[in-house]
């Protein structure tokens, strides 16, 4: 999806999703802009520690990451992992943005045009229930850039979030197309461990009840 979220909804307060995701997939808050920005600081400082001869590549790695999580934000974006796993010394690129958009979709055909073009089927995770999954592979604009031959693959789930006019929408990327189909199941993997959480208040509530 490429549209920017309406306002959110005063009147209830959103419930609290968790997920499970790899240990080497670094999880950057997107808001607010401070502590955004913290955790983009810190990344670039665990991931260039040891490296002190290279103040200008981590000087622009750190402004390319801010302006990714800029444009996150842009896209409803509350979340974004970023992955670190490597395989035999390979690094296994990957991405999950995790957005909230302030709409109801009721079908199939309503998310493929939300979705755009991909493979669009409905599922059903253990913990949330009936989602919308699309599939799709395109060149993306920094694959072009770099001249790379490679299409990136991306899983998209749309997720309804209970008693809301909202959906929770999980977007799984990686352009190592090669191994795009272990990459798809690891997505799949992490988006089965999707689950709503009740809010601590909201547990200490019931615990006095």
């Amino acid at each position: 999806m490429r549209r920017a979220p309406t306002s959110q909804p005063a009147e209830t307060r959103a419930p609290v999703f968790g997920l499970i995701t790899p240990e080497d997939w670094y999880r950057v808050p997107l808001l607010p802009a401070d502590r955004r920005e913290a955790s983009v600081h810190a990344l670039i400082k665990r991931r260039f520690t040891g490296v002190d001869d290279q103040p200008v590549l981590r000087r622009k790695a750190e402004e390319h990451l801010l302006g990714t999580a800029e444009a996150a934000v842009g896209q409803g974006g509350v979340v974004l992992y970023l992955s670190f796993l490597e395989a035999g010394g390979i690094p296994l690129s990957a991405s999950l943005l995790i957005s909230r958009l302030y709409e109801k979709f009721d079908g199939l055909d309503v998310v493929a045009a939300l979705a755009g073009s991909g493979e669009v089927t409905l599922e059903t995770l253990p913990a949330v229930g009936r989602v919308a999954r699309v599939l799709r592979r395109e060149r993306a604009k920094q694959s072009r850039k770099l001249g790379s031959e490679f299409e990136d693959t991306v899983v998209e789930y749309f997720v309804p979030v209970p008693d809301r006019e909202e959906v929770l929408m999980l977007t799984f990327s990686t352009p190592l197309e090669p191994i795009a189909d272990a990459m798809v199941e690891l997505f799949d993997a992490v988006a089965g461990t999707l689950r709503w959480q009740q809010r601590e208040e909201e547990r200490a509530g019931e615990e006095r009840q």
